[in-house]
């Protein structure tokens, strides 16, 4: 998920896992910079963006209400990614705060 993104919702980093995501990058997540199949050097790893969307679960709704839920899931919100993508793993490898992401 966008690392703006999750501020703004969340409100305080402490409640940022409450998303349920496994990673939090500040990089534009939309379809025209990331189409499925965009690789992603992120540490040692290499992540593959996929084309299956991701538009949250119930717990999202829970934790940060429908409107959160609504607004990442707008029109707009869903041409951004707002609620982030799904990728595999090409390369295992290590990723620690702060690595640049890199767009291969």
């Amino acid at each position: 998920m966008n690392s703006r993104v999750i501020a703004l919702i969340a409100q305080a980093k402490d409640r940022w896992q409450l998303a349920g995501d496994q990673l939090y990058i500040d990089l534009d997540l939309s379809a025209e910079n990331l189409p499925a199949g965009t690789r992603l050097a992120l540490g040692s790893a290499i992540i593959e963006a996929t084309a299956q969307p991701h538009t949250g679960c119930k717990k999202f709704v829970t934790r940060f209400g429908a409107d959160a839920m609504n607004f990442v899931n707008s029109e707009v919100g869903r041409k951004l990614r707002l609620r982030g993508i799904n990728a595999k793993v090409i390369q295992a490898g290590l990723i620690h705060a702060g690595d640049v992401v890199k767009k291969l």
